[in-house]
């Protein structure tokens, strides 16, 4: 068993300052979207909802959520509704929990979780 293992196990280190730098090529990768809650109506949570084929978007209410773990960031939110929705930037994601994948966003408020 490397040496570096049995330290990291004894001193608590789950991860190891990842990454270190940012990655160049990362900034051409397709991201999942950001939504803009303050412009997201009940009318565009709806067509989102329509067109998302992967079904990350659901509504309740007055209440779009958003399963960042099962969007696909193919972009088709970004292109029907680009005032309300933009690429996040973010490629990687991680969460303890399955439910941490789960953002609920307000219509026309603040994000809630």
């Amino acid at each position: 068993m490397p040496l570096w293992f049995v330290r990291g196990l004894r001193r608590g280190v789950v991860t190891t300052r990842y990454p270190d730098r940012s990655e160049m090529s990362a900034r051409d990768l397709p991201t999942p979207p950001a939504f803009r809650p303050g412009a997201l109506t009940g009318e565009i949570a709806d067509g989102l909802v329509a067109i998302c084929p992967s079904r990350a978007l659901t509504r309740e209410g007055g209440t779009l959520i958003f399963d960042v773990g099962a969007c696909t960031a193919c972009g088709r939110c970004g292109e029907y509704a680009p005032g309300a929705v933009t690429a996040s930037g973010e490629f990687e994601l991680a969460a303890a929990r399955r439910s941490g994948l789960v953002k609920r966003i307000g219509l026309g408020a603040e994000v809630t979780r």
